[in-house]
């Protein structure tokens, strides 16, 4: 099927234009069985909670299963279940990926081409691992929903992304991770093609497209519980991701005159419940934050730093201390060996002193904060002192005149100092 789209729609576009886009992609077709794939609860601002709960109603007929791509992300409750596809999809209909468990190598991606595609920085082979759900021959058709937007491991997120790492395997995950950590995030973020997402469409040529599988991405922007669908992409091609990513770029890259002194950010509790989703709000500002600069983040909601029990228990054994001390970690350690993904992220969330981080939560103790190589601040001081309730996104003047960078939400973009390009 060549790519059906719909983009550049000011003020986005209605459940109505949405719905005709989704049933146009399914028209004609004698479907018995459907496996929808969105991502969770982490990416509710992507429209995919309303795109799969209009393809069960479009589906009615049709035997449908549901699997989020969590990744290493922990399952998703009922409640946030409802919360993000409605309550018209009963929870029977849920699976939940394994990313250590239930999966199933494919095919391997040779170290040569790695060796290519990251300038001689890795050479060893990768192996690429999808759910078993996925494999499941019982499938008419799986539709892989979700947003293009920028990202800090790829470059550019989704497409084949939710499925070899939201649907992926621990080596694959941990592979491509550790991949876009030694090549430099800053090398790639809001680029379409990267070494990372290189990997990706290797694994889709070579193996993903024998699958009777097919996407559907979205380009959205959002301001407060707001979020407006600008773009809509479906079909198997990669011009659905490449349009979808040109979209993106022009709406998603903030680009800011001057770097960022004191940048104030807020993780809203129901997405963010640890420092390896709220650490974004490092990823996706580093590119704009002045050196010695200070960023401040609001957390509520997070409650630990891994997903899981071994990675939150990594996580708080080597913090995130800096790019040199955790590559000479992985090179010794066998615990992060075996982990490369926690490598990356440690990587990722350090920012090697050129600006500190102060996590403002109430739910971790100083000592929790600090010993991983944050700054810490009560959330309750905090929010005496940065009220989101007196910002607007952007810059705002506090009372006694000094200058803040406030951002609602840090993964519906990202932020870059031109200086910095």
């Amino acid at each position: 099927m060549s790519c059906i789209y719909i983009e550049n729609i000011a003020g986005g576009l209605d459940t109505e234009k949405i719905k005709e886009y989704l049933s146009k992609s399914i028209q004609g077709r004698d479907l018995k069985k459907v496996l929808l794939v969105p991502p969770d609860i982490t990416r509710r601002n992507s429209g995919a909670g309303l795109i799969t709960a209009l393809y069960y109603e479009l589906l009615s007929d049709v035997h449908i299963d549901i699997l989020p791509a969590l990744g290493t992300h922990i399952p998703m409750t009922r409640d946030e279940q409802i919360f993000f596809f409605g309550d018209k999809i009963p929870a029977e209909r849920f699976l939940e990926h394994d990313w250590r468990n239930n999966i199933t190598k494919i095919g391997e991606i040779p170290g040569s081409f790695i060796s290519e595609v990251s300038d001689g920085l890795i050479d060893r082979s990768i192996d690429v691992e999808l759910s078993n759900y996925l494999l499941d021959k019982s499938y008419d058709l799986i539709l892989s929903i979700g947003q293009v937007v920028p990202h800090e491991v790829v470059g550019m997120a989704n497409y084949t992304k939710n499925i070899v790492v939201g649907c992926g395997g621990s080596s694959f995950i941990n592979q491509s991770h550790f991949l876009g950590a030694v090549y430099g995030m800053e090398r790639m973020m809001g680029k379409a093609d990267t070494p990372v997402r290189k990997v990706f469409d290797y694994a889709q040529e070579h193996f993903i497209n024998k699958l009777p599988l097919e996407y559907v991405l979205t380009v959205t922007v959002s301001e407060g519980e707001k979020t407006d669908i600008l773009g809509l992409y479906i079909g198997k091609e990669r011009e659905c991701f490449e349009r979808a990513a040109l979209l993106s770029q022009k709406h998603n890259l903030i680009f800011m005159e001057s770097p960022i002194e004191t940048c104030v950010v807020w993780l809203d509790e129901h997405e963010f419940h640890s420092t390896w989703l709220g650490n974004k709000a490092i990823y996706r500002t580093r590119m704009a934050m002045a050196d010695g600069g200070r960023l401040i983040v609001l957390a509520p909601g997070v409650v630990k730093f891994g997903e899981d029990v071994e990675i939150d228990r990594l996580v708080r054994k080597f913090g995130y201390k800096g790019r040199d001390k955790i590559l000479n970690h992985s090179k010794t350690e066998p615990e992060l060996q075996n982990n490369l993904s926690a490598a990356a992220h440690l990587i990722h969330g350090s920012t090697d002193g050129r600006f500190s981080v102060t996590y403002a939560t109430d739910k971790l103790s100083k000592e929790e904060v600090e010993g991983v190589g944050f700054e810490y601040m009560s959330l309750t001081d905090a929010l005496k002192k940065y009220d989101p309730e007196h910002f607007s996104p952007g810059y705002n003047t506090m009372p006694d005149g000094q200058m803040i960078f406030y951002i609602e939400n840090p993964a519906l973009g990202l932020w870059m100092a031109n200086d910095r390009l």
